[in-house]
């Protein structure tokens, strides 16, 4: 294992980029989707600076926990499971579990809608279909390793950019009202809220305990010292890179519709926007969007099936065949479509219990990553910890207020 590990440490820099890319995955998820583009719709380019300061909390939060693992040679889960009993270990592991159906749950749901947009399939059907092809994808990681998994996902991003920021290029937005909405504001009770909930939910657990697997699954764990040092600054850049993709493509979804659908009705929901963006700019930028949320369904759903299975694995110390957690869990979404519940209303209530499992992942993380006996040299600094506990706490009083408020609504 040693002379793998240094093996890969010695590949050129590019070569070792890929594990944030799939992690990035989960920041345009249908769910991002429909808050940037009611964000723009409602406030204009009010909102541009939240955007921003959710980008730089996701970084800060993805680099910990991929650094977790290229430490520790452990993942969240798995570093969670090392330091409580077994009772707290599978109470930990059902709440993490229950939000990775959660997740799933809004990824297929988005998935469908896109496959309904595209060709009028019925959202029962888009669902299985969405469930069919991300086995698929699941498959290739089974059959072909993690780095063709890693290309296929960043593949379906860059589907995902470039069907999301056509659109910014057919009608550019004014540069002035962009460099407007950098300035930290509000207008009234719901861009407060609204902003809460781009901010609150920007960070998903699943990829939070993905990436510190994926980190090491893919470079090993390599020894302290020049080795592991330089996987740190190349995992800096791969964050730093995938992160920016992530952030421009949730930036043009709010540039598009601050400029294109602003004050327009019914954009509060996938279906809405679309229609509303056919309207405006074309069909063919409406094609895009479509093609863009349907690459946005495949790939998160397939991440989010990949992090529960590491999830169960790290927290439970057992193993399912892959493919067939992929078919249990996507039975209570296929459920949801087959009822016929709202799509839309299905996001909201999925990402309220998503909510919950937020502090379950930053709290630990940033207590581990500051843990000098478990991080050696490589612990987090103290600037880096005081910003990592600023972001577990602003994120998740956030999603606190979102619950109460979403309950109470």
């Amino acid at each position: 294992m040693l002379e793998d590990t240094q093996t890969r440490v010695r590949r050129p820099g590019w070569y070792l980029l890929g594990p944030a890319f799939v992690a990035a995955i989960a920041y345009v998820d249908p769910g991002n989707v429909a808050a940037n583009v009611s964000a723009g719709a409602q406030f204009g380019f009010l909102l541009v600076w939240v955007i921003l300061v959710a980008n730089v909390m996701a970084g800060l939060v993805q680099y910990l926990s991929a650094k977790l693992g290229l430490v520790t040679g452990r993942s969240l889960p798995e570093a969670v499971a090392d330091n409580t009993r077994t009772p707290t270990r599978i109470a930990y592991w059902l709440q993490a579990e229950t939000v990775a159906m959660a997740t799933d749950l809004a990824e297929v749901v988005g998935g469908a809608i896109a496959l309904h947009l595209l060709f009028d399939l019925p959202l029962l059907v888009g669902g299985i279909i969405t469930g069919i092809v991300s086995m698929l994808l699941l498959a290739v990681q089974n059959r072909s390793g993690q780095q063709v998994f890693e290309r296929v996902i960043t593949g379906l991003l860059l589907i995902i950019a470039i069907g999301f920021l056509t659109s910014l290029f057919v009608e550019p937005p004014s540069a002035g009202d962009v460099a407007e909405g950098l300035i930290p504001r509000f207008e009234g009770p719901e861009s407060v809220l609204l902003a809460a909930a781009m901010l609150g939910a920007t960070v998903m657990p699943h990829a939070v305990y993905l990436h510190s697997g994926l980190a090491r699954d893919r470079h090993g764990h390599p020894e302290a010292g020049a080795p592991r040092r330089r996987l740190l600054r190349i995992t800096r850049v791969d964050v730093g890179i995938a992160m920016l993709v992530a952030g421009a493509v949730n930036l043009a979804m709010l540039l598009v519709a601050a400029t294109n659908l602003q004050g327009m009705t019914d954009t509060d929901s996938i279906e809405g926007a679309h229609a509303a963006v056919r309207d405006t700019l074309g069909p063919v930028v409406a094609l895009f969007f479509a093609i863009g949320l349907l690459a946005s369904g495949l790939a998160s759903t397939s991440v989010g099936a990949y992090a529960g299975a590491m999830i169960m694995s790290g927290l439970l110390h057992r193993t399912y065949p892959l493919l067939l957690r992929r078919l249990v869990t996507l039975i209570p979404a296929l459920a949801i479509l087959a009822i016929g519940v709202d799509p839309s209303r299905a996001l909201v209530i999925s990402q309220v219990v998503l909510s919950f499992g937020i502090p379950f992942a930053l709290i630990p993380l940033v207590r581990l990553t500051s843990n000098r006996s478990l991080m050696g040299a490589d612990v987090n600094h103290r600037v880096t910890t005081a910003l990592g506990w600023l972001v577990a706490g602003i994120i998740s009083v956030l999603n606190v207020v979102l619950i109460y408020l979403t309950v109470r609504g």
